[in-house]
């Protein structure tokens, strides 16, 4: 006979995945570790399957439990997006966007298409800057939010993620053996470019610019070709290229800060989008990722 699943019991199931065991779990979910317990308990009967083994103190994926995983993380962010679309209040109007170049591509389109199905009725237009640049924006009134790319977070700013700086070539490449080394930087006012410099120089390692504008496209198109390499945040580096490691014999980088800065007095407009904003990268921090 079929049972209709409870959402919960999803959501405790990826939970318990996501923490790596049901302590955790309970304490994300806000429950007693054996209402945690029972929560699987009960799933596992409505699909007459177990969902956990132990391996020695941990707790894995059975093989039912690893074909389960992926459609209840669909079925959660479905069941997600429908109850924000429907409880969340409809606004109209514009909002400004500052966002620096170099996390525009990998952060920001899955953003601003979950915003549109909650907000259609709301015109976000984006100003894409150095980070420095937007911060000077946003000081000026001329965006309403900013997303930038520091080494630290300023005021009425909050850290969304931290990650790291590293050199970045194609596939095959040779440019990291070539003398004096070949880099793709961004313009003066990339945040970047002096920590690289730096960087370059206390390994006493000559260098020479092979482009020095913020925009990615000819960032990117200097690397496959095979004429530099680049700095990047890991996160935001193209599965085409490769992160260089230590044999490469470069410098290590540092590492940088994702921050988001939504000032006081913010419209009800600009404050959803603040809260997309946060949701998405809380998402994805809960996600595995490989790089």
């Amino acid at each position: 006979m079929r049972t209709d699943l409870d959402i919960s019991l999803l959501r405790a199931f990826t939970t318990i995945v996501d923490a790596g065991g049901v302590t955790r779990a309970a304490a994300a979910l806000g429950v007693s570790q054996a209402a945690a317990s029972q929560q699987v308990k009960r799933l596992e009967e409505a699909l007459d399957c177990r969902l956990f083994e132990r391996a020695g103190r941990r707790l894995v994926l059975a093989p039912a439990g690893e074909r389960l995983l992926a459609q209840a993380r669909r079925l959660l962010a479905l069941n997600d997006e429908v109850w924000s679309s429907m409880r969340t209040p409809s606004f109209q109007g514009e909002v400004r966007l500052g966002v620096p170049y170099d996390i525009i591509a990998s952060f920001v389109p899955a953003i601003l298409r979950r915003f549109a199905k909650a907000q259609p009725r709301v015109r976000v237009s984006l100003v894409c800057e150095d980070s420095r640049i937007v911060r000077e924006q946003l000081a000026a009134g001329r965006v309403d939010l900013a997303l930038t790319t520091e080494r630290e977070c300023g005021k009425h700013g909050e850290t969304l993620r931290t990650d790291r700086l590293v050199w970045v070539g194609v596939p095959g490449g040779d440019a990291h053996l070539k003398d004096p080394l070949p880099v793709s930087l961004g313009a003066s006012t990339c945040v970047f470019r002096p920590v690289a410099v730096e960087a370059l120089g206390k390994a006493r390692r000559d260098w020479r610019a092979v482009c020095e504008v913020s925009r990615m496209e000819p960032v990117y198109a200097a690397i496959e070709a095979g004429l530099a390499v680049a700095p990047l945040l890991r996160s935001s580096v193209p599965e085409r290229f490769d992160i260089l490691g230590r044999d490469a014999r470069l410098p290590a980088l540092p590492e940088f800060r994702i921050n988001l800065y939504a000032p006081p007095g913010l419209g009800p407009a600009a404050r959803d989008l603040a809260d997309h904003v946060r949701a998405s990268f809380a998402e994805r921090h809960r996600r595995p990722h490989n790089n």
